[in-house]
């Protein structure tokens, strides 16, 4: 694995320690996919579960699309893997998906991420409102989100990862 990742320093301002952070679960998440096949990629955890490391990617391309561009940015961004037939849509991987596909998606999601969280102060309500329950947040509760998205999934990533192939590493 070649991913690197580094850990902020301990001094920082608050905004980029959280920013920090969510890159670092980022790159954690890309870390745990490197070197395997998709095949690999695909593969279930343990049944009955569909939990898979591709799964997982596409997940977080979600999570990323509805905190960074519906709920702060309020753009009119539709689901790209679930519907509401299928809430669990983006864990559903088939033969025909393709990490490729799942990972150039995750990562334009993370782009706009980056780009609508510049500059929007980390106390500053949401100019959209959760889908679910109507509230809004501000940019700083969105970034502990994430960071506490990413660890849970990395845990999960760790697990699955170090199934396929043996392969571990905090």
């Amino acid at each position: 694995m070649t991913t690197e990742r580094r850990e902020p320093v301990p001094d920082l301002d608050e905004r980029t320690m959280l920013e920090g952070w969510l890159e670092y679960h980022r790159q954690t998440l890309a870390w745990k996919c490197e070197g395997l096949t998709d095949a690999q990629l695909r593969t279930a955890a343990v049944a009955p579960s569909t939990l898979s490391l591709m799964g997982l990617v596409r997940h977080m391309a979600e999570v990323e699309r509805s905190w960074y561009r519906r709920v702060l940015a309020d753009e009119d961004a539709d689901p790209i893997y679930y519907t509401d037939e299928d809430p669990d849509g983006d864990f559903r991987v088939t033969v025909t998906d393709t990490f490729q596909e799942a990972e150039a998606t995750w990562q334009a999601e993370i782009s706009a991420a980056r780009r609508n969280a510049a500059g929007v102060p980390l106390d500053a309500p949401t100019r959209g409102r959760h889908r679910r329950t109507g509230e809004r947040y501000t940019l700083r509760w969105i970034h502990t989100h994430m960071i506490e998205e990413y660890a849970r999934h990395n845990g999960h990533a760790d697990l699955i990862r170090e199934r396929l192939d043996g392969a571990t590493g905090e």
